[in-house]
C-alpha cells in the first residue's frame, strides 16, 4: 500500500509530505485546487514521461517520492529479475532537473522508466473515467476474465510458450528466406567453385611461377652467360683461377714464410677454390638451363588462371584467393545444410505449435467457463447501483490465429435498458454508466485476487443521490480487502473514508500554491456539510453531515 507520498516543486505545489493508511483514503477539495496534480506527479514515480513544464520553480530539481509497504505482495520477485534490493518497505523516487534531464530510483538503486512502469503496475492502479475506454480492449477484457477465473499464472506460461512458439516461428521463416537466397546464387557459387577447382592454389607460390618463367623465357641467355662466366674463371686462355694460384705462388716465394703475410696468402688461396666451386655451379646451371616449351605453357597457364581469379575477386595473393575459395566452398555447404536445418526447425515448430495450441485451448475451456458467474455477478453489481434494467453478456470468438493472450476474443455486451439490444459497452454506455461498470469490475475482482492500491480519480462524475451512496459502500468494502483511495466531489463517497484529505489553494505566499492536510472529526464535518450545500453550511447540512458520517 502506499504509504507516504513527497512532493517537492511540481506544478503549484511547493512541497508536500503526506502519510497515509490503509483502508478507505477520501481526497476533496476546491476546483481548480490542484486534486489532479497530485495524481500528476504519482504518475512520475509509476512511470510517466516527464514535462519540464511542471516545474514550479525552473531553477530547481523536482522530486516526487513514495513509499509503499509491500510486505503482503508477493513480487519479491520483480526485485531479484532487476536486480534491485528487496525490502517490505519500498521507495520509488523521481527527480526532474531544470535542464529537463529525469532521474529514477527504486530503494535508492537507478532504474529506468520500463521498470518504473513494470513496478507502478504491480503497486498501483489509477482509474478515471478516461480509463473506462479501457474497457473497449480486448486484451483488458481477458486480463479480467483470467483474473476472475484465477487463471492469471496459467495465461503467464502460455505467455511463455508463445514466446517461444514466436521465436521457432521467425527462425524457421528465416531460415526458408536464407534457402531461397542461397539457392538464387547456388549455380553462380558453383561455377566459380569450379573455377578454383581447375588449379590447385595450396601448392602454388606465384612468386616461385612467375621466376621460373622469367628464367625458362631467358633460358638461351642464361646458359651461355653462366658458361661463359666459368670458362673465364677455369678455363679458357688466362684462367682466374690459374691468375691466383701465379700470384698467390709469386707472393709465397717473396715473402720467404713471413708470418706477416701468411694470413693474405691463405685468404687468396680460399678465394681460388671458393671461385673453383663457383665455376662447377656455373657449369651445372650451364648445362641444365634450356628451353622447355611444354613446362613454359604450363606454367603460363597457371599464371593466367591466378591473374585472371584476382583480377575477378579483387584479390592479390594466392593466399587470398584460398580463402575465398573456402568461403564460397562453405556457401555451397550451407546450402546442402539448410534442407536439413528447415526439417529440424519445421519439427520443433510443429511440436511447439501443438503445445501452445493445447495450453490455448486449456484457457479457452477456462475462461468460457467463468463466463455465466462473471456475467451474473457484474448484473447483480449494477442492480445495486441503481440500474435494475442492466444486461451484461460477455460474446466470444474462438480465433485460429495465436496471440499473446491465446486464440480467444471477447467483447464486453451492455444494455442499460430493458429490451434493448446488448451492443458494446464503451458505444451505449454513458460516462456515469461506465464508471459503474468499471467500478462493478474492480469490486468483484479483488474479492478473487490481491490487487495493488486502486485510486479512484472522480469515477463519481454523472452520479448522485442513492447511486453515489451505493457506489461509496462498494468502495468501502473494497477498501477492507485493499487500500482504496478516492478523488471525489460527493459527499456520499468523501463520509465513508477512514481518512479524509482536502486539497486547498494557499494564497498567503506572493504566488498561490496549492495545498493538502488531514482534516480533523470537526473539520470533516464541516467540509462534508459544504459540499451538500455551500461555503456558509446551514445546521441542516452540518446535521446531515454528521449523519453520514456515522454511518
Amino acid at each position: 500500500m502506499l504509504s507516504r507520498l513527497f512532493i517537492q516543486n511540481y506544478a503549484l505545489i511547493s512541497q508536500l509530505d503526506i502519510d497515509l493508511n490503509k483502508g478507505f483514503t477520501t481526497i476533496t477539495g476546491e476546483t481548480g485546487a490542484g486534486k489532479s496534480i497530485l495524481l500528476g506527479a504519482l504518475g512520475l514515480v509509476i512511470g510517466n514521461r516527464a514535462d519540464l513544464q511542471a516545474l514550479h520553480n525552473t531553477a530547481i530539481k523536482c522530486i516526487v517520492e513514495a513509499t509503499f509497504d509491500i510486505s503482503k505482495y508477493n513480487i519479491k520477485s520483480f526485485f531479484e529479475e532487476h536486480e534491485f534490493e528487496y525490502a517490505t518497505e519500498c521507495i520509488v523516487r523521481r527527480e526532474i532537473s531544470p535542464s529537463g534531464s529525469s532521474r529514477a530510483f527504486i530503494n535508492d538503486t537507478p532504474a529506468n522508466l520500463q521498470q518504473l512502469k513494470a513496478l507502478g503496475a504491480l503497486l498501483i492502479d489509477i482509474h478515471s473515467q478516461h480509463q473506462t475506454l479501457q474497457l473497449n480492449d480486448g486484451n483488458f477484457q481477458l486480463v479480467v476474465i483470467d483474473s476472475f477465473a484465477q487463471i492469471t499464472d496459467k495465461q503467464k506460461e502460455y505467455a511463455q510458450q508463445f514466446k517461444i512458439y514466436k521465436s521457432l516461428q521467425t527462425q524457421y521463416n528465416s531460415l526458408l528466406q536464407q534457402q531461397e537466397e542461397l539457392h538464387k546464387e547456388q549455380d553462380y557459387l558453383q561455377f566459380q567453385f569450379n573455377e578454383f577447382e581447375t588449379i590447385e592454389l595450396k601448392n602454388i607460390n606465384q612468386t616461385d611461377l612467375e621466376q621460373e618463367l622469367e628464367t625458362l623465357t631467358n633460358a638461351e641467355s642464361i646458359a651461355q652467360a653462366y658458361g661463359n662466366a666459368a670458362i673465364a674463371l677455369i678455363d679458357g686462355e688466362t684462367p682466374i683461377t690459374n691468375q691466383l694460384r701465379e700470384i698467390k705462388n709469386t707472393l709465397q716465394n717473396v715473402s720467404k714464410n713471413n708470418a706477416k703475410f701468411a694470413d693474405l696468402i691463405s685468404r687468396i688461396d680460399a678465394c681460388n677454390i671458393e671461385l673453383k666451386d663457383v665455376a662447377s655451379e656455373l657449369e651445372t646451371i650451364a648445362e641444365t638451363t634450356h628451353y622447355d616449351g611444354a613446362r613454359v605453357e604450363i606454367i603460363n597457364a597457371n599464371l593466367d588462371t591466378i591473374y585472371r581469379l584476382q583480377k575477378k575477386h579483387s584479390a592479390t595473393t594466392v593466399e587470398e584467393l584460398v580463402i575465398i575459395k573456402e568461403n564460397i566452398s562453405n556457401k555451397l555447404v550451407d546450402i546442402g545444410n539448410i534442407d536439413s536445418s528447415i526439417t529440424a526447425a519445421s519439427e520443433a515448430l510443429t511440436l511447439h505449435t501443438k503445445i501452445v495450441q493445447t495450453a490455448a485451448s486449456e484457457l479457452r475451456k477456462l475462461r468460457t467457463q467463468a463466463f455465466e458467474t462473471f456475467e451474473k455477478q457484474i448484473v447483480l453489481q449494477l442492480h445495486e447501483l441503481g440500474m435494475e434494467k442492466a444486461q451484461f453478456k460477455i460474446q466470444h470468438e474462438a480465433l485460429t490465429q495465436l496471440n499473446v493472450m491465446g486464440a480467444d476474443k471477447i467483447n464486453f455486451l451492455f444494455t442499460a435498458n430493458a429490451g434493448a439490444e446488448l451492443r458494446d459497452v464503451v458505444k451505449v454506455a454513458s460516462g456515469g454508466e461506465l464508471s459503474r461498470v468499471m467500478l462493478s469490475i474492480k469490486n468483484i475482482l479483488s474479492q478473487k485476487v490481491s490487487l495493488p492500491t486502486i485510486i479512484f480519480d472522480e469515477i463519481d462524475t454523472g452520479v448522485s443521490g442513492q447511486v453515489a451512496t451505493k457506489m461509496a459502500n462498494i468502495m468501502a468494502q473494497m477498501a477492507s480487502r485493499m487500500q482504496v483511495i478516492a478523488i471525489t466531489h460527493l459527499p456520499q463517497i468523501a463520509s465513508k473514508g477512514n481518512q479524509h484529505f482536502f486539497v486547498y489553494k494557499d494564497h498567503s505566499q506572493e504566488a498561490t500554491l496549492s495545498s493538502i492536510k488531514k482534516l480533523s472529526a470537526d473539520e470533516r464535518v464541516q467540509e462534508i456539510a459544504k459540499m451538500l450545500s455551500n461555503d456558509n453550511p446551514t445546521n441542516a447540512a452540518i446535521e446531515n453531515a454528521k449523519e453520514l458520517l456515522t454511518h
